[in-house]
């Protein structure tokens, strides 16, 4: 077997990533306030002329152009790493992630573009709104991936639960991703909260299974054990605000500026859940070896 050689660790590209990866989480809120606000359709024209807007800032504008301004300020750090990956990064699978996350904001630009024009059509408004918690999930794992302990090499252990934890730590961010969609779906009226809910009931004992898995399994792994303590209380506070969304619903006329900050942090904490369930596959996938099942050879028939 091939022995591990870790590449150089670069503080200077792992703090660019954790910058872009707050930048990016501010971005979702700044998403998720457009969407609450109902500011949707404030500034009618794309792409804009800032010129005409800026005097205007005001209502449903200033959450509107707010949203494209910090999306423009990411897509140009998303820039900045391509071209930082490109001149300090020797794995090559590094520089192509890069690249993907740079084909995400276009996209993701486009998408944006798309649900003004066509006057926020559901199906292309769930899909901006999926693929910003990707393309957060992304940055997340690239900051992942130039961390000092990522170049300190895996800490390999064994795989001895059943069902495969590594099997389950992949589906877990699918099921997560699905959640996403259906809340986005309900923000934007594709339909009614119902199928979120029940999906909330179904994520949410997943993700807790998983956990107790990995903490059960391999309480002294300390990368594996702070992943899944993250994704844990990230889940527990997502669940409240979730919780706490729905009855600021209910309550939106008297209270509307409640509703839109429990919403907001709720959809907010949701990308931060399907990140820290994308982070804690990526450990499984690194540290825990794939189960060997040995085969007993049969007993040896006496001669005749």
């Amino acid at each position: 077997m091939k022995a591990y050689v870790a590449p150089r660790y670069n503080p200077s590209l792992h703090r660019y990533a954790i910058t872009l990866a707050v930048c990016t989480l501010f971005l979702v809120v700044a998403g998720a306030s457009v969407t609450s606000n109902q500011a949707g359709l404030s500034v009618p024209d794309w792409p804009l002329s800032y010129g005409q807007v800026m005097p205007q800032m005001t209502g449903g504008v200033l959450f509107e152009h707010g949203h494209r301004m910090v999306a423009t300020f990411v897509g140009m750090l998303t820039i900045g790493l391509v071209i930082f990956l490109a001149k300090a990064e020797p794995r090559r699978w590094m520089r192509n992630l890069g690249w993907i996350a740079l084909g995400a904001v276009i996209l993701q630009g486009l998408l944006g573009g798309l649900t003004v024009l066509l006057l926020l059509p559901p199906a292309v408004s769930v899909s901006h709104a999926c693929l910003a918690q990707l393309f957060f999930s992304t940055i997340v794992a690239i900051a992942i991936f130039t961390s000092r302990s990522w170049q300190e090499g895996p800490r390999l252990v064994d795989d001895y639960g059943v069902p495969s934890l590594r099997g389950l730590s992949l589906i877990l961010p699918v099921l997560l991703l699905l959640q996403v969609a259906l809340g986005a779906a309900f923000r934007h009226g594709a339909m009614t909260v119902l199928p979120h809910v029940v999906g909330a009931m179904l994520v949410a004992p997943s993700i807790l299974i998983v956990c107790a898995f990995v903490l059960h399994q391999f309480p002294d792994h300390q990368i594996l054990r702070k992943s899944a303590v993250a994704l844990l209380a990230i889940t527990v506070a997502q669940v409240m605000l979730g919780i706490g969304a729905y009855f600021a619903r209910l309550n939106a006329a008297t209270s509307p500026v409640a509703m839109v900050a429990v919403t907001v942090a709720h959809v907010a904490t949701g990308a931060l859940t399907l990140a820290a369930s994308i982070a804690l596959a990526i450990q499984i996938r690194r540290n825990v070896r794939e189960r060997v099942h040995q085969t007993v050879p049969a007993p040896m028939g006496r001669a005749i």
